[in-house]
C-alpha cells in the first residue's frame, strides 16, 4: 500500500552502495530515512544499487523533487571503484527520471555550506551525524552508529536543497 502524498516533501540522496535516502517535508521535518537498497548480484559478488527496489521506495515517498550529492571520480580511486560510484549515480538519475521526479545535484562543498558543516575531510562524517542529531533530536537513533553517516548526509542534502530554494 502506498503512503499518502506529501505535498512539498523532498528527498535527499547520498549515492553509492553505502549511501542512503531521506525524506523531509517542506518545513524541514524528517519523515523517513532508508539505507540505499543494494544487492550483491553482480560480478565478483560486488554490491550495486538495485533499481527496482530504489524505484519502489521513491514511488512510495511521494516527493516533489530529489536532491542528490554530485559525485565524480576521486583522486587515487581505482577504476572499479570509480565505475561503481558512477553506476550508482546513473541508477539514481534513471529511476528518478522514470518516476518523473525532478533531480538536482549539489556538490559536497555546496550542501555542507548550506547546512553549516565545515568543508574538508577531517571528521566530516561525524560532523554530518552530529548536525543531523542536532536538527532532528527525536530521530537521533537513526544516526547513532558510525555507519549511519550516509543517512545523516542524505537528510542534510535534502535540507540543503530546501535551503537553496529559499
Amino acid at each position: 500500500m502506498l503512503d499518502a502524498p506529501r505535498p512539498g516533501a523532498v528527498i535527499g540522496v547520498d549515492p553509492g552502495v553505502h549511501g542512503a535516502l531521506a525524506l523531509i517535508t517542506c518545513t524541514g521535518d524528517l519523515v523517513a530515512v532508508a539505507d540505499m537498497p543494494i544487492l550483491r548480484d553482480g560480478a565478483a559478488d560486488r554490491a550495486s544499487v538495485n533499481a527496482p527496489l530504489l524505484a519502489d521506495l521513491l514511488a512510495k515517498w511521494h516527493a516533489r523533487e530529489v536532491f542528490v550529492e554530485f559525485v565524480s571520480a576521486r583522486p587515487n580511486e581505482g577504476a572499479v571503484g570509480a565505475f561503481s560510484f558512477g553506476r550508482s549515480r546513473g541508477v539514481v538519475e534513471g529511476v528518478a527520471a522514470v518516476l518523473g521526479l525532478p533531480i538536482r545535484f549539489l556538490t559536497p562543498p555546496a550542501w555542507k555550506r548550506l547546512v553549516q558543516i565545515a568543508p574538508g575531510k577531517a571528521d566530516a562524517k561525524d560532523a554530518a551525524r552530529a548536525e543531523a542529531i542536532r536538527r532532528w533530536p527525536d530521530k537521533a537513533a537513526l544516526f547513532a552508529r558510525v555507519r549511519d553517516d550516509g543517512r545523516a548526509e542524505a537528510a542534510l542534502i535534502a535540507a540543503a536543497g530546501l535551503a537553496r530554494e529559499a
